[in-house]
């Protein structure tokens, strides 16, 4: 670890959380010098670890496997041919506590037949461009939390009082610096893909969701700018349209997600046939389930999290060495869902665990605020920013939801394809299935480093003059 902590019980604990995190010092100028030497550019440990299980970072995959071209319709696993290290199931989980998360202890705890973690070599494949890492240095002494509310928004040195595009906050001193990381996450500029959905009731039966046509954004990734300028200036978001079932069929949502708390943090349009016509929808936030998805996802949980970060209070616990989704080619683009979804959980063959280091945070729910979860945790992996784990709790204190999110690297454009995520509800007994998975050979993901030539439906103008019912 290489900013000044405390280790606890495996855990590095930020020796400034005593203060209020408003209160917290910004980088020093010492600080900042670690980026490049110790501290990779984007603010990862660039060493491996102490028994060599995590390697030291050396510029992650930027070569694409033998048999990949680009415009092929999947990533190829480059790691296909690897067998496990080792597996922890509910026998030797004991062994493996202090790595685990709470999420996937309940898991083998509640299914310990058919529940297991394989965990493969940890492989360190981000990689990001030179423009992206400088601008990341820049911000370690320039980006700023601001706003009203702690998290509301990123203020920084660029144009406009913005952060530079890159990752705002390399050194994080709290949870919300962390959470902003993960909105600002290196990814390709525009992915595309055909993806499918299923969620899995207590008896093991399938439904299918509806199949969205989607185009995920990080405009601000768009090295001209012009994407930004065409998207209200969003970090990310997306464009979607509902393929399928008949009933919702043209259904389109336009969602943008902002660096400030203007107009509650984000942009969001709802086009339905029915009525051919757009009309703002605010409400799509927070804890209001997605009707599209039957309700068994929040519009905050999009993506592990979205949205504003005010009805929680973000504790950073620190950073630690855990057994997490990564590298995941099976249940994101290569494997048919037929072979993925169990019975009451996700195929473990088609799961690829890594030991890596990621950022814990813990959340609790503001005393004034409403919120279906009283605490959600968030574990966000170094390397990439991304959130590859999560778990909720109700209002008693239950474990309510443990997600996974199945991260692997778009070795083309570099960065990573984070849009592909399960939930178990650990209280209903059933598990949702989002953008993970092909539900036949024809579905695919591609990644484009810009949205020229693309047919974007980027205004709520667009997507009327776009419709098709």
């Amino acid at each position: 670890m290489n900013i000044k902590g405390t280790l606890l019980g495996g855990v590095v604990v930020v020796a400034a959380f005593a203060l209020p995190q408003f209160a917290l010092a910004e980088v020093t100028a010492e600080e900042a010098k670690q980026l490049g030497a110790t501290l990779t550019e984007f603010g990862a440990e660039k060493a491996g670890n102490a028994d060599g299980s995590i390697p030291a970072y050396t510029g992650g995959l930027t070569k694409p496997p033998a048999g990949w071209t680009k415009g092929d319709d999947r990533y190829i696993d480059p790691f296909a041919s690897e067998k496990p290290l080792y597996s922890v199931t509910a026998k030797n989980m004991s062994q493996y506590a202090a790595m685990l998360t709470e999420g996937n202890k309940a898991m083998l705890t509640r299914f310990p037949d058919t529940y297991r973690l394989d965990v493969y070599p940890t492989h360190r494949t981000v990689a990001y461009p030179s423009w992206v890492l400088k601008n990341t240095v820049k911000n370690a002494a320039t980006a700023k939390l601001g706003g009203q509310v702690e998290g509301d928004t990123v203020v920084g040195a660029d144009a406009e009082n913005s952060p530079f595009p890159g990752i705002p906050f390399p050194i994080p001193k709290s949870g919300v610096e962390v959470m902003w990381n993960y909105n600002f996450h290196y990814t390709a500029a525009v992915t595309h893909t055909v993806p499918g959905a299923w969620l899995v009731d207590t008896g093991g039966n399938i439904s299918n969701l509806p199949t969205p046509d989607e185009y995920y954004l990080h405009p601000w990734y768009e090295q001209t700018g012009k994407l930004r300028k065409e998207t209200y200036n969003a970090v990310h978001g997306f464009t979607s349209v509902l393929l399928d079932p008949p009933s919702s069929a043209g259904i389109v949502f336009l969602n943008y997600y902002m660096h400030n708390a203007a107009d509650g943090g984000q942009k969001v349009w709802f086009y339905t046939p029915g009525q051919r016509r757009v009309r703002a929808a605010p409400e799509f936030a927070y804890d209001i389930p997605i009707a599209s998805y039957g309700g068994v996802l929040l519009w905050d949980e999009v993506h592990g999290f979205n949205g504003r970060m005010d009805r929680f209070d973000f504790k950073l616990v620190g950073k630690k060495e855990m057994l997490v989704p990564y590298n995941v080619f099976g249940v994101t683009n290569q494997v048919l869902s037929k072979d993925f979804l169990g019975k009451k959980h996700v195929n473990p063959d088609a799961v690829r665990f890594e030991k890596r280091r990621v950022w814990v945070v813990d959340t609790t729910r503001k005393a004034n605020a409403r919120h279906v979860y009283s605490r959600r945790t968030f574990y966000v992996e170094e390397d990439c920013w991304c959130i590859v784990a999560s778990e909720a709790y109700d209002n008693g204190g239950k474990l309510w939801k443990n997600a996974s999110l199945y991260t692997f690297p778009t070795y083309d454009v570099g960065g990573v394809n984070n849009d592909g995520w399960g939930f178990n509800d650990l209280i209903k007994g059933n598990y949702f299935v989002a953008n993970s998975g092909r539900k036949d050979p024809g579905k695919f993901v591609r990644s484009y480093l810009s949205h020229e030539g693309l047919p974007l439906t980027l205004s709520p103008q667009s997507v009327v003059g776009g419709s098709v019912r």
